[in-house]
């Protein structure tokens, strides 16, 4: 009786177990990569090394709850910003969107999870934001992702630099 339990228990464990990677391009049962789970941790070196091997830095993943995510949005989700800044640097699409229908990119992701200075970042970026928050062709409900605010606050916040910095050149030329 005892051994019956303890083969259900580990029968339970195994089936429980995310596929393990034999290799690089293998992908667990959410979709995901090895580099999608280095990008996720924050693992700098794992990112390098996947990248420096020739692994696709927009390598988009499709399980059901992550359809389409790429290595970027999860950086961004959890606020890594050396993997951002590496994932960037090799070519990520800085406006990829997931699939479904919000279409995400890495800003929502960033957004949702609070990482300030991840928005920071992608918005110092390049990444897209309409003029308007309430733009539903972007952005999805506020109430799902609140921390859009954010990124219109450091856009604007950008924008007044850029105009006080152009002020003082065009005044210095003068």
């Amino acid at each position: 009786m005892v051994e019956d339990q303890d083969q259900i228990s580990a029968l339970r464990r195994s089936l429980s177990r995310r596929r393990s990677f034999r290799s690089e391009v293998d992908r667990d049962d959410r979709g995901w990569t090895l580099l999608h789970v280095g990008a996720r941790k924050g693992d700098i070196k794992q990112v390098k090394r996947l990248l420096d091997n020739g692994m696709d830095v927009n390598v988009p993943t499709w399980g059901p709850k992550s359809k389409g995510a790429t290595p970027l949005h999860l950086a961004a989700e959890g606020g890594h910003l050396s993997v951002m800044d590496e994932l960037l640097e090799r070519g990520a699409n800085i406006d990829a969107r997931t699939k479904g229908a919000c279409g995400w990119t890495p800003l929502h992701n960033a957004a949702k999870e609070r990482r300030r200075a991840a928005v920071k970042f992608l918005v110092e970026n390049g990444a897209f934001l309409p003029p308007d928050i309430n733009d539903c062709r972007f952005n999805p409900p506020l109430h799902y992702c609140p921390g859009l605010d954010w990124a219109y606050e450091e856009l604007e916040r950008l924008q007044q630099e850029s105009l006080s910095s152009g002020e003082t050149s065009s005044s210095s030329e003068g």
